[in-house]
């Protein structure tokens, strides 16, 4: 459990004491140096290091960490003033995708002044102020928790800007050492966990999926993620308990307008009826309510039903944020395995706010580049016992991953189909869409790896950030060409649906440094400033002009794919690969973007996603008996798809949920103000929903 740090004295003697203590902590390091060793595991397995060598207030860091094909690799040059607070940092390197670092940042007095890729500023500190680095190592966690640690109320405010704090969680002993716990709040939305030692020095960073921690205790990896995903799982059951509200009595939503996604219209005003988790009745907006009944006032906005994020990896802050965006269902595509059905109870069960989730099997082939989930297989039989183990467990599908034998797909296939399930997934390196179609392929996940056949060389390996980098290659690429319209035509022939994953793109190719990514355009100014300067950072390496204008070509290409797919009657299943559920508005502006109409749009993100999953019996549509998912939106999304952002109340399976609350918890600014609700006597607090545990996946996009 956590709990608030005790703030000492309000004097300086405190903070006096600690930055004593921290001299001798950088180093008896005046007579000599001190490296500290740390290792990174990402579910379960070795992926990189960070080194830092102290030399009195002085600090090197390399760190270079690679999984799934990418990775960062930086050096860290640091200069720790005598109040303990960081007066020179430098970084240099390549960020996750490749792109180019180069950060720096300097404290004179009062004036900071600091360099990195949203470029250049400074500020006039009234107060201590830390620097949070753009690109810091995990190592710098630790330097952020032990200056908190010394301010008096361990609060500070933080540059470029906001504010840091920490909170002390129940000390953690490895090999018989006990250690103090910290989360350090205010850098994005999720806190970040640290472990340090009486010293101050820092001994772990971690999260559920994800370790840093000192190389002598790397043996205890396992257990500091399952300490995360306890004490993770019991914040977000405490929020839930606080934004979720659970009626006994029928909600009657007055004046409102439903769309529905079978004939692409928007009703006349009416009254919808909510009563336990189903849609209990849709009445003429003036019919009278009956006694006991809760009363949300419409005002004569719109009911869309509960949108869908077709390419999911689910963890539990995602799943709270899926809420707050009106995503009421998702499909998970891949996962670590006990997580996921673990996750998927405590969510049904009501234990933590999240969709409803479809999953699917991920299924990887072992090489230096394999993605760290789901199974990995190092031969045809043992892919075949993970569909296997899949099947028993009632997935939707498997997905196949970068680094899989193209070979062994067409037996994979023929075992996924004998037992009633889908297959999509990448393209395999060294292969094609074309072969894998023919190989028993149901679907393509992401719209770069259906086109990276059309400009590859067969010996390119997309297991690494070409698969990204080389879509350079599409721009201005005439879809009418033979290579082109041989694919299209077997998937029109097939009906092979595809996942685009388009907003990832986007985020990809089209982020550059010190402008905001169009991808978050729309709602860059409601984040928390951690993430608004992420999102002024380019991704893909940029090394010219021509580079960018190559990566804008080639995003307007997968529009034009996106309008050509459609007209063909191939199925699009909007999907985002990312984590904060807003995303999967602005993918569904983009296939607006593309030429599809509007009303085609929202059916396509809600019942056009259930009728895929063969669910549309059940879900997809606004309807008397369904079960009640569904979206109160602030605005008309046929005439304005950004009103996709404005939700100001999400219902699922009955349960109320007023996003702004939500938002609030997590450092992002509401977008709408809840509706007015009246409460009878009886009802007037919402019945509680239990508290649970489970576990949080790594926040990253998996693409």
């Amino acid at each position: 459990m956590t709990k608030t740090l005790p703030s000492p004295r309000k004097t300086t003697l405190a903070r006096l004491r600690w930055i004593a203590c921290s001299a001798l902590a950088l180093g008896a390091a005046s007579l000599h140096a001190e490296t500290q060793r740390f290792t990174v595991i990402d579910h379960g397995e070795d992926v990189g290091h960070v080194i830092a060598k102290v030399d009195g207030n002085r600090i090197a860091i390399d760190h270079d960490v690679k999984s799934n094909g990418r990775g960062p690799t930086m050096r860290e040059a640091i200069v720790v003033g005598t109040d303990g607070l960081p007066e020179r940092w430098t970084l240099e390197g390549t960020s996750t995708f490749g792109n180019a670092v180069d950060e720096s940042f300097v404290r004179e007095g009062s004036t900071l002044r600091w360099n990195d890729s949203t470029g250049k500023g400074a500020l006039t500190a009234k107060a201590p102020t830390l620097y949070v680095a753009q690109e810091g190592s995990a190592f710098s966690l630790g330097l952020y928790a032990r200056a908190l640690l010394a301010d008096d109320d361990h609060t500070l405010a933080a540059a470029p800007g906001g504010v840091l704090s920490l909170e002390e969680e129940a000390p953690v002993t490895l090999e018989g050492t006990q250690y103090r716990a910290f989360l350090v709040k205010g850098i994005g939305m999720t806190p970040d966990a640290v472990l340090l030692d009486d010293a101050g020095s820092l001994v772990a960073s971690y999260s559920p999926s994800r370790v840093t921690l000192r190389e002598d205790l790397a043996g205890h990896a396992a257990q500091l993620s399952d300490i995360a995903a306890q004490r993770s799982a019991e914040r977000f059951a405490h929020i839930q308990d606080k934004v979720a509200h659970h009626y006994e009595a029928p909600i009657r939503i007055r004046d409102v307008r439903v769309f529905d996604p079978a004939t692409g219209t928007l009703g006349e005003p009416v009254s919808l009826l909510v009563f336990g988790e189903r849609i209990a009745a849709i009445e003429p907006f003036d019919s009278p309510a009956t006694p006991g009944e809760v009363l949300v006032e419409g005002k004569g906005r719109t009911v869309i039903p509960g949108l869908h994020d077709m390419h999911a990896h689910v963890s539990l802050q995602s799943a709270l944020l899926y809420i707050a965006s009106g995503v009421t269902s998702v499909r998970d595509m891949g996962n670590d395995n006990a997580f996921l059905i673990d996750l998927t109870d405590r969510i049904e069960a009501g234990e933590v706010a999240g969709p409803r989730i479809v999953r699917n099997g991920f299924l990887e082939g072992r090489s230096p580049y394999s993605s760290r989930n789901g199974f990995i297989a190092g031969s045809e039989a043992e892919a075949l016992d993970a569909v296997r183990w899949y099947g028993a467990r009632g997935y939707f599908q498997i997905k196949i991953y970068n680094s899989l034998d193209p070979a062994w797909v067409p037996a994979v296939a023929a075992e996924t189909k004998r037992l009633g399930m889908g297959l999509t997934g990448h393209i395999p390196a060294f292969t094609n869409a074309d072969k894998m179609i023919a190989a028993g392929y149901d679907e393509i996940t992401h719209v770069n790896q259906l086109m990276l056949g059309w400009v590859l060389d067969p010996k390119e390996d997309t297991r690494t950030p070409l698969r990204l980098t080389a879509m350079r290659r599409t721009a201005g690429l005439d879809l009418s060409t033979p290579r082109v319209t041989r694919t299209l035509d077997a998937m029109e022939r097939g009906k092979i649906a595809l996942d685009p994953t388009a907003v990832t793109l986007e985020l990809l190719m089209k982020s550059r440094d010190g402008i905001i990514s169009p991808a978050v355009a729309g709602y860059f100014d409601h984040l928390p400033v951690g993430v608004q300067r992420r999102r002024r950072q380019g991704i893909a390496p940029i090394e010219s002009p021509a580079d960018a204008a190559a990566y804008d070509g080639s995003f307007e290409t997968i529009k034009q794919l996106l309008r050509e797919l459609d007209q063909r009657g191939v199925t699009l299943l909007p999907g985002t690969d990312d984590a904060t559920g807003l995303s999967l508005h602005r993918e569904l502006q983009i296939y607006a973007e593309a030429g599809i109409p509007a009303a085609k749009v929202l059916s396509i993100g809600t019942l056009g996603a259930d009728r895929y999953m063969h669910r549309d019996q059940s879900y997809g549509s606004v309807e008397k008996g369904k079960f009640a998912d569904f979206v109160l939106l602030d605005g008309n999304p046929l005439e304005d798809m950004s009103a996709l952002d404005r939700m100001a109340m999400v219902v699922r399976g009955g349960t109320v949920y007023f996003p702004g609350e939500i938002w609030s918890e997590v450092g992002v600014s509401p977008f709408a103000d809840a509706p007015e609700i009246t409460v009878p006597a009886a009802e007037a607090k919402p019945v509680a929903l239990h508290a649970g545990d489970g576990a949080e996946t790594h926040e990253d996009f998996a693409f």
